[in-house]
């Protein structure tokens, strides 16, 4: 990729992923376990804590690869190579987490991403700030797998037909 689109990339991202930030700060600040299994359901808490847990690694995740594109884009000569290993961070740590979460809280269901209905299936029916959060974020995280498609196999497979350990 030439340095002008892998900059563009860097700075696109790095506004995408502030925005996801922001979303689930607000959201982790605002909700307490308790207060979303307010009913005391014990397999509803089970599915709060791995969806509070999920989120908590990606925001740590997202807040890693926001800071590393940070310095990415302000060294005084942009490093293409240290960006582009950076760009696929995100897409390995941050879209793969996003859609698919350890706890498996939910899932995206392929047959609905082009339909323009939600393609998140959630395992049980969460509170509906858990499911506007997920949601919102999984535009968020949609549009950088789009962005990043590159990141997903195509570069792996350039750096070892250049002889390159990843």
């Amino acid at each position: 990729m030439a340095v002008h689109n892998v900059k563009n990339v860097c700075e696109t991202t790095r506004a995408k992923l502030k925005e996801a930030i922001s979303k689930m700060e607000q959201f982790l600040n605002q909700h307490s376990l308790q207060e979303l299994n307010s009913e005391n359901d014990g397999a509803m808490e089970e599915f709060y804590k791995g969806y509070l847990s999920d989120t908590r690694h990606l925001l740590v995740f997202s807040e890693v690869a926001y800071e590393k594109l940070g310095v990415s884009l302000r060294r005084p000569t942009f490093n293409v190579e240290y960006a582009e290993k950076v760009l696929y961070e995100v897409y390995h740590s941050c879209v793969n987490n996003f859609f698919y979460p350890k706890n498996e809280c939910y899932s995206e269901d392929g047959r609905y991403a082009y339909t323009g209905q939600d393609a998140i299936r959630f395992r049980k029916k969460p509170a509906r700030d858990v499911r506007n959060l997920t949601v919102e974020l999984s535009k968020i995280f949609e549009e950088l797998r789009e962005d990043l498609s590159y990141y997903e196999t195509d570069y792996i497979t350039q750096k070892r037909m250049q002889g390159e350990k990843v």
